[in-house]
């Protein structure tokens, strides 16, 4: 079967454009079911990983003349015991008589029964595998005629680009991981960060930084966005971006707020191709973790006990012993008897060792 244009515009181009929508491949599945004049779709797709109570990924897509009836009931269909789905060769068209269990007479006659209850007469189911990492199954129904043999040749076409397109969707789902990991560890110490172009333009910035400081469109018609600053303090900027070499370098960037920015040179490790920032800014609010979930890491951690843990956390914050112990309303000699045990068993040398044990340990990370 000839591959026609169209084809590459509406199906192949939306496989991989639509790795970024989310749910991924509503315009594929849309172009699919017109494609291949099918009445009703779906996608299940599954990860390795993913949590046994945790649902499958399902997208639902109609034909407009089928928009108001409801979506095919996946899990129905999957009660069915039709052909199972893991079992279905990866890459091979499956109609649906090869779905039936004509083995069973009342099986069949109950599968069938249930298949036209929800308008399904005709079918063919696709399966996807990406090394164990992830599986997708497709599935279109019609309900008064087959498939022609060029629809199925459409479907047997996107089969191997499908695969490729979910083998890109669970590595991005992987890195999407590793960036939701990094991000959050940094949020919960109150760090947020932004990298630069030489010209002191914002190449990215987490969402830290986005909820704390103000970016900008680029003036003119450059594309891009910058720190809204006082003039000193975006000349600074410039300047330290234009030359790294001169950093590490603190600005001030919001005086009001008392924020502080830190300008280092990048040192990321970036495969190739990449776009390289030159300089990372580091801004760190005076956020602090929640305390019952710090006093059960420092409990765990040292092997006190919960009082002793929640003296520990508060003499973290700054406060004295004697402060300390009236907030917990401890009497001087009970948070005098904690500070000993706390020493004892953290092995601090005192209240600014401790402050250092706990600010470097977990507990700003509960």
């Amino acid at each position: 079967m000839a591959i026609l244009s169209a084809d590459h515009r509406e199906l192949f181009l939306p496989l991989i454009e639509g790795i970024h929508e989310s749910p991924p491949w509503g315009a594929f599945m849309r172009n699919l079911v017109a494609r291949m004049v099918a009445r009703r779709a779906f996608m299940v797709i599954t990860l390795a990983n993913a949590a046994p109570d945790q649902a499958p990924m399902v997208i639902h897509t109609a034909a407009p003349r089928a928009a108001r009836e409801d979506p095919i009931d996946f899990r129905r269909l999957d009660a069915l015991r039709l052909h199972p789905f893991g079992a279905l060769r990866p890459g091979r068209i499956y109609a649906l008589d090869e779905m039936l269990d004509y083995d069973d007479r009342a099986q069949l006659a109950l599968q069938r029964a249930a298949l036209a209850d929800m308008g399904i007469r005709y079918g063919r189911w696709l399966r996807v595998s990406v090394g164990g990492a992830a599986d997708a199954w497709l599935v279109l129904v019609r309900e008064r005629e087959d498939f022609s043999g060029s629809a199925v040749a459409v479907l047997d076409a996107v089969a191997v680009h499908l695969a490729a397109a979910l083998r890109t969707l669970a590595a991005l789902i992987d890195q999407r991981l590793q960036t939701a990991m990094a991000t959050n560890a940094l949020a919960r110490l109150g760090v947020g960060q932004l990298a630069f172009d030489r010209d002191g333009r914002v190449m990215a910035a987490d969402a830290v930084a986005e909820a704390t400081l103000t970016l900008v469109p680029e003036a003119g018609t450059r594309a891009g966005r910058r720190l809204h600053l006082r003039p000193d303090a975006a000349r600074a900027l410039e300047s330290a971006c234009a030359d790294p070499l001169a950093l590490p370098q603190v600005i001030r960037v919001d005086e009001t707020r008392g924020i502080d920015l830190l300008l280092r040179r990048a040192d990321l490790a970036l495969g190739d191709p990449s776009a390289r920032p030159a300089v990372i800014g580091v801004l760190r609010d005076t956020v602090r973790e929640p305390a019952r979930q710090a006093i059960g890491v420092l409990a765990a951690r040292h092997g006190l006990s919960v009082n002793e843990a929640a003296l520990a956390h508060a003499l973290s914050l700054g406060e004295t012993l004697t402060q300390a112990g009236a907030r917990l309303h401890l009497t001087a000699e009970t948070a005098r008897n904690y500070s000993k045990r706390i020493y004892a068993k953290t092995g601090a040398r005192g209240q600014a060792d401790l402050v250092r044990i706990v600010l470097t340990g977990l507990a700003p990370l509960a």
